[in-house]
């Protein structure tokens, strides 16, 4: 058996590894894992990674967790063009400078924001959001949003330099979260609009929309099943905090 990957495109690390494999031709079987439905937690899927999240590879009996691992792990193994992850090493160190970051800070706020405005709480979970509690991440979001631009960005094209990286993949999958959800992220922010519009040109148009149709559509999603909402309840509780 050749690559795996185990993705739900509703996840954002799980589109930014699916686009990586996709721009960069490498060959894989797709794996879908639907969280909404509470597959990650199914005694067959905990084979492959016992932390029950996506993404996973599985390439042949090796296996790995983490989105980013994989997408460095699929750099080195596939030889992609070395603007994804350069050798140099201040530009490697750039990279991964923001991948380091962006774990505590833009992951954890633009979840919460897709969570609780609008719809995955509110609508899919039917669980009321406390207008204090949206207030504040919605704050923490434009307080990330301007690190991103003011620390990382700069009057850069790409996040950590002249060219596209793992970087960039990472940060818009990550903002495209909040706008499915109806936050207007690119609005205000002409710079980051400038660039995001950069990073889907070097992406391609179509594989684009594609890794984020379902996202797109999220607010479309019906109640969740009684049954599928009491086994996901425990693991996004943390998101109303």
């Amino acid at each position: 058996m050749g690559l795996e990957l185990y993705l739900d495109l509703l996840s954002q690390p799980s589109r930014a590894v699916y686009i990586f494999a996709k721009k960069n031709g490498i060959p894989f079987e797709l794996r879908s894992v639907e969280l909404l439905k509470g597959q990650q937690h199914s005694d067959a899927f905990a084979q492959v990674n016992p932390l029950k999240k996506v993404p996973a590879l599985k390439d042949g009996d090796f296996t790995l967790a983490e989105s980013v691992a994989i997408l460095l792990y699929l750099s080195r193994k596939y030889e992609v063009p070395d603007h994804w992850y350069p050798q140099d090493l201040q530009a490697r160190a750039r990279v991964d400078e923001y991948l380091a970051w962006q774990h505590t800070a833009l992951r954890s706020s633009c979840t919460r924001a897709m969570w609780q405005k609008q719809m995955m709480f509110p609508v899919f979970l039917g669980e009321q959001v406390p207008p204090e509690t949206l207030a504040s991440t919605l704050a923490e979001l434009d307080r990330c949003l301007q690190l991103l631009e003011d620390k990382f960005l700069k009057d850069q094209d790409f996040v950590a330099g002249p060219h596209i990286s793992v970087a960039d993949l990472v940060a818009i999958t990550e903002l495209m979260h909040p706008v499915s959800a109806g936050c207007q992220v690119f609005k205000s922010r002409p710079k980051l609009a400038a660039w995001r519009q950069r990073v889907e040109a070097e992406v391609g148009k179509d594989l684009f929309q594609e890794a984020h149709a379902a996202v797109m559509k999220v607010e479309d999603l019906p109640p969740a099943d009684p049954a599928i909402k009491e086994k996901l309840k425990p693991s996004v509780q943390c998101l109303l905090q």
